[in-house]
C-alpha cells in the first residue's frame, strides 16, 4: 500500500522559513548567544560546549529549570524507570524533540541532578499547547514535584508564546474526580491492546482476513481506500461535516496521543509523522477514517516494538477492515515482541475484541482501558 507524505522534503523544508532567530547582545568581553526561538535551543558561540547558565530559564522551589539538550539524554532515561509500564515513547523520540519546530522541553535539576521533565508542543496555529512527557525521578515521586515543573512550564510558555489560549493533554489513566475537576473532559476513547511475537503476526492477520471473508462484512459495499497525498488529506480533514459524521473525540484528530484540531495549520505536523491513512471510499462523505504510526522501539520486556492504530467512526464493519489493513501493511516490518494499541470509539471495543480472539500467539494484553482527552487554560 502507498504511504502518505513520502518524498515531501520540499513541503517540510518550506516550514523552516517560518523559524525565528534572535541575537542577544552582550557587553564586550561576555559571550554572545544566538537563540533559535522556534526550537528553544541556545548555542554559546565562544566555546564548543554549552554551559549550564547558557540554557537555564529560571529557578523555583530549590530547582533550576533548563531547556533540555541532546546530552541530557542519559540523565532523562535514568529518571524514566517504569514509565507507562514499559510503553515509554521518549527513548525513541527524545532526540527528534530537540529539533522539532514548536517544541519546548524543560528539565528540572536539584544540585545539578536531573529530577523532572515536561514538554509542550505548539499546535492549532499557535493557540494550543499539548503537554507531554511528564516524568519525575523515582525517589521524588509523590512529593509534589510534578506540580512544580508543570506550573513552571505553564508560566514559561505564557511568557514565550503569549498567544497560547488552551492547554491540552491526553492520559491513559483516570486521575479521579478531584484532579479531573481542574480540567474540561472533552472525550474518552476505548483502547484495545494486543501482545504477540512478530513470528505469529502473519498467521494472526491471515486469520482476520478469513474472518472477514466468512462474515457479512466482506459483502458490504463499504470499502477502504488509502489517502495518497496532502491535497487528498486536506480535502478530507477540512470538511466541515467530518467531525460530526465520524464523532471525532472533542472534534479533534488524536494522533498517537497528540490531539489536533481540524485546521490547515496542523497539516505540516501530520506530514512529519510518516502516517498511513485509510478512509471510507464508498461516498464523497466518508463515515470512517483510520491511521497508523510506524512501529517504534520501547523498553517493554527488555526491548519491544509499539504499534499504534487510530480508528475514527462507529461502523463496525469498516473498523474490522481497517484494523486488518493496517496490520497487514506492517506485518513484514516488525520483529520480536510487539505491543499493538488500537484507539477507537467506545461502541467498537467489544466487537473488535471478539474479532481479534482465537489466536495462539497474538492475544489481548490488558483489559478494557481508556484514553482521556483533557483541556484547560494554561
Amino acid at each position: 500500500m502507498p504511504r502518505l507524505f513520502k518524498g515531501w522534503d520540499m513541503i517540510l523544508n518550506s516550514f523552516t522559513s517560518l523559524q525565528e532567530f534572535k541575537v542577544h547582545a552582550r557587553p564586550r568581553g561576555e559571550t554572545c548567544h544566538i537563540t533559535h526561538r522556534q526550537n528553544h535551543m541556545t548555542v554559546d558561540t565562544s566555546t564548543p560546549r554549552v554551559t549550564m547558565a547558557s540554557h537555564c530559564v529560571g529557578e523555583s522551589d530549590g530547582l533550576t529549570f533548563c531547556l533540555a539538550r541532546p546530552e541530557d539524554y542519559d540523565d532523562v532515561m535514568a529518571i524514566s524507570q517504569d514509565i507507562y509500564g514499559g510503553n515509554d515513547y521518549l527513548p525513541h523520540r527524545y532526540h527528534s524533540w530537540m529539533t522539532e519546530p514548536g517544541r519546548v522541553v524543560i528539565i528540572a535539576r536539584r544540585d545539578r541532578k536531573l529530577v523532572a521533565l515536561e514538554s509542550g508542543l505548539l499546535v492549532d496555529g499557535g493557540e494550543t499547547v499539548i503537554v507531554e512527557g511528564l516524568r519525575v525521578c523515582p525517589n521524588e515521586r509523590g512529593c509534589g514535584l510534578a506540580g512544580v515543573i508543570q506550573r513552571f512550564v505553564d508560566g514559561y510558555i505564557k511568557r514565550v508564546y503569549p498567544n497560547v489560549k488552551i492547554k491540552r493533554l491526553t492520559r491513559g489513566d483516570d486521575p479521579g474526580p478531584e484532579k479531573l475537576s481542574k480540567f474540561t473532559l472533552l472525550a474518552r476513547r476505548a483502547v484495545l491492546s494486543l501482545l504477540g511475537d512478530s513470528e505469529g503476526f502473519d498467521g494472526f492477520v491471515s486469520g482476520l482476513k478469513e474472518k472477514l471473508v466468512g462474515s457479512d462484512e466482506s459483502n458490504s459495499s463499504s470499502r477502504l481506500v488509502p489517502v495518497k497525498d496532502l491535497e487528498a488529506l486536506k480535502t478530507l480533514l477540512l470538511d466541515s461535516d467530518l467531525s460530526s459524521r465520524l464523532q471525532l473525540p472533542g472534534g479533534a484528530i488524536i494522533q498517537d496521543w497528540q490531539p489536533l484540531k481540524l485546521m490547515e495549520s496542523n497539516l505540516h505536523i501530520l506530514a512529519r509523522r510518516n502516517l498511513t491513512w485509510f478512509v471510507d471510499g464508498s461516498s464523497e462523505k466518508p463515515l470512517f477514517m483510520s491511521l497508523h504510526t510506524p512501529p517504534y522501539p520501547i523498553p517493554f520486556n527488555g526491548g519491544s516494538l509499539r504499534f499504534n492504530i487510530d480508528l475514527y467512526g462507529t461502523d463496525t464493519s469498516l473498523a474490522k477492515k481497517a484494523l486488518t489493513a493496517h496490520l497487514n501493511i506492517v506485518k513484514s516490518e516488525i520483529q520480536g515482541l510487539v505491543l499493538v494499541h488500537i484507539y477507537m470509539h467506545q461502541t467498537l471495543w467489544e466487537d473488535l475484541k471478539q474479532f481479534c480472539e482465537g489466536h495462539e500467539t497474538v492475544k489481548q494484553f490488558r483489559d478494557y482501558w481508556e484514553q482521556l482527552f483533557l483541556e484547560r487554560e494554561p
